[in-house]
């Protein structure tokens, strides 16, 4: 019998992405969302329960009717501007919320959890590529609720004996190439694909500052693709099998594209012309990040597999331009 996974957060981006490459992995997974940003049509290789991480009652329903062996946990509010302009609906959220499930868990004897951090609870560092010794310090909200439950586990661990491994990714991009997943959002903030949008002209992609102390003077991201993000969840879990530990690592490619360099990557994927705005920089957005991933590959024999960005455009851009005429103008 395979194992079972409660996947929170398995009908958006990337908890989809994961349910798909658990299944081929040989797991089970069931997805727990309460669909406020997910998208039931995404559910495909597994049970679902709808429900809430703040309900007791919900989790509880779920735990006992599927009896998972671990937990994946994605559900988040994950707006940086929102989260500033309104934390209380973060902290309650991610916060309370993370600590409900993790409660859950308790009750229910799971003692196996895989969490879905970011790169945001490093804020703005002084030296690059980011490793996993480099100082964490959030400058927002979203930041700190998701370094707020990576406390809480390592807490939980020492006290209860829960076990995790915390995946801290960098900006999450492309779509699952065989076509049966994408990338959706309302709103839409991530880069590529708003520059692919705005290529199969659905608005203007803003390009916000061109001041930079970079080559081109626009600012350097760590892109990697939802698939290899999936496959070190799945390979988070088999690491839980095996250590006694819990760990907290990066995902990352360890390479930097240029905004510039991201609009040529989709006009050469899309054979169209994206229109761009220029714009201020905007405040807190820093010139370079990038990261290592040597702890992710130590540990869990992770490497990703699109390292290139015109391929990881490319997946995006094929499952957009299939479904260009119903996104609508912007």
């Amino acid at each position: 019998m395979s194992k079972r996974v409660l996947v929170v957060g398995g009908a958006g981006y990337i908890g989809s992405h994961a349910c798909k490459i658990l299944k081929r992995a040989g797991y089970t997974p069931i997805v727990f969302d309460n669909l406020v940003y997910g998208h039931e049509d995404a559910i495909k290789w597994g049970a679902f329960e709808q429900g809430d991480i703040r309900s007791r009652d919900d989790l509880d329903r779920a735990f006992s009717q599927h009896n998972p062996e671990y937990v994946m946990h994605f559900a988040a509010f994950a707006y940086v501007g929102e989260s500033v302009l309104e934390p209380s609906k973060y902290y309650e959220n991610n916060l309370v919320g993370s600590i409900s499930l993790i409660e859950a868990m308790r009750r229910h004897g799971v003692e196996k959890i895989v969490f879905s951090s970011t790169c945001a609870t490093y804020g703005e560092v002084a030296t690059l590529p980011i490793h996993e010794a480099t100082p964490q310090n959030p400058v927002n909200p979203y930041g700190f609720t998701k370094l707020a439950v990576e406390n809480v586990l390592r807490d939980y661990g020492r006290a209860y004996g829960i076990r995790s491994v915390a995946l801290r990714y960098f900006n999450a991009a492309g779509c699952d190439p065989e076509g049966e997943l994408g990338e959706r959002h309302t709103p839409e903030t991530h880069a590529v694909p708003l520059a692919i949008l705005a290529a199969l002209g659905h608005g203007v992609f803003n390009i916000f500052g061109t001041d930079y102390p970079t080559p081109d003077g626009t600012a350097i991201r760590d892109y990697v693709h939802v698939n290899d993000l999936a496959d070190a969840h799945v390979r988070a879990l088999a690491y839980l099998d095996r250590c006694s530990g819990s760990a907290a690592m990066n995902l990352a490619t360890g390479q930097g594209t240029s905004v510039k360099q991201l609009i040529k990557a989709v006009e050469r994927a899309t054979g169209c012309t994206v229109p761009v705005r220029y714009m201020p920089r905007r405040a807190g957005d820093p010139p370079v990040l990038y990261a290592s991933s040597e702890q992710a590959a130590e540990l869990l024999g992770w490497q990703p597999s699109f390292t290139d960005v015109n391929l990881i455009v490319e997946t995006a851009a094929r499952w957009f331009m299939r479904r260009s005429a119903s996104f609508g103008s912007r």
